[in-house]
């Protein structure tokens, strides 16, 4: 059996930036992640731009450079990760599924899954930095299991000369419309509102848009959703119509290949395993802002993971740097304990929210917002 005070689940931007504070202050930690650092990252389409200016998903109070002195790109805050973890010398156990937490009166018993097989860690203290994007968002209707449907987008190069049809109505949806189109791709465009989610899109993205469903370009089905799923076929509907049989009023739009960009959801497993109430339409966790500690004694939560499942999105990288203040206060049990390394962000959202109780965060705008999320996007 394996011990430590501190485990941490989760290896992404937050769960680092806490990893170096806990180091710096000499804490006794260990930290997990089921993939690689910043796997949510990967899933990303290659070589998209972040919402948020560089300086605002900086970690640890190191400069994120680019190369074009832009919008970081996927590539670009991967390979900056890395050199977070190098620079600071992380040990970071990767690719270690943690299957389950169990708390007794003496702590917590986390179990492992990896290449090594099944272990036990004993932990004082478990912070959950997973994120809150972990599976799709299923449409639930038939034909979404078939080969050619997928929930990911990955590269506009697949799509080149071929027919392809993305459901979904911000960010995501409409920055894949784009980018397919200028891959030489024939797209279809379906959303559920009367257009696209315009708060959500990035300000770069919603003029081009415009003028490509303008020009016919992309062909833009609005107030619709999918009926059904076929071979080279789906089936739109009017948002108003119901699962009747019959499909007179069924707009059948041709299509290779199917994106649907529906957005991600949270999974909250590890925190009902462990005995944390679970609150509300996004299945947040419920928090002691101020600590960030769950309804059980011992288990926190910080950056995403913290708002569950985002309707509306409200927790970016950018405005969970403050998290890890209150996270290292509360394991130090130091109220003023500052963290030496950490984005000088977070003393910003410190003295604006110090108890961590503040409203909802303005919608994403020019160099502020949520990272391109390929997923937290509902239609």
């Amino acid at each position: 059996m394996h011990t430590a005070d501190i485990a941490i689940i989760g290896a992404g931007p937050i769960g680092l930036e806490l990893a170096v504070a806990l180091k710096d202050a000499g804490l006794d930690y260990v930290q997990f992640d089921a993939g690689q650092i910043g796997q949510t990252i990967t899933w990303y389409p290659k070589q998209v731009q972040f919402f948020s200016s560089p300086e605002r998903i900086a970690i640890c109070g190191v400069p994120l450079v680019t190369q074009a002195q832009a919008k970081a790109t996927r590539e670009e805050y991967l390979a900056y990760l890395r050199g977070i973890v190098e620079q600071f010398d992380l040990p970071i156990q990767t690719y270690s599924r943690v299957t389950s937490i169990k708390r007794d009166d003496e702590g917590f018993t986390l179990t492992l899954q990896s290449s090594r097989g099944e272990e036990q860690w004993r932990a004082n203290r478990v912070v959950l930095t997973i994120g809150d994007m972990h599976r799709p968002r299923l449409l639930e209707v038939p034909g979404e299991d078939l080969p050619h449907v997928t929930h990911y987008f990955d590269d506009p190069h697949a799509y080149f000369r071929r027919k392809v049809l993305i459901v979904g109505g911000r960010n995501s949806a409409a920055e894949a419309a784009i980018r397919c189109h200028r891959a030489g791709a024939q797209v279809t465009l379906c959303c559920r509102r009367e257009d696209f989610d315009r708060r959500s899109v990035k300000y770069w993205i919603a003029p081009e848009l415009d003028w490509l469903i303008k020009t016919r370009r992309i062909a833009f089905y609005p107030s619709m959703r999918v009926a059904r799923i076929m071979p080279a076929q789906t089936a739109l509907c009017q948002m108003f119509d119901t699962q009747a049989a019959d499909r007179s009023d069924e707009q059948i739009i041709e299509a290779d290949h199917v994106l649907l960009l529906t957005g991600y959801e949270m999974d909250t497993s590890l925190l009902e395993q462990a005995g944390a109430a679970i609150d509300g339409l996004n299945r947040a966790p419920r928090l002691d802002h101020g600590t960030m500690q769950t309804t059980v004694p011992g288990l926190y939560v910080a950056g995403t993971a913290a708002a569950g499942t985002q309707v509306r999105f409200r927790l970016f990288i950018e405005n969970c740097h403050s998290h890890v203040i209150r996270l290292l206060r509360a394991l130090t049990g130091q109220p003023d304990a500052k963290p030496g390394h950490i984005n000088g962000l977070a003393w910003e959202r410190l003295r604006e929210d110090p108890t961590g109780q503040g409203g909802e965060v303005a919608p994403a705008g020019p160099g502020q917002g949520s990272a391109e999320t390929v997923a937290g996007l509902e239609q």
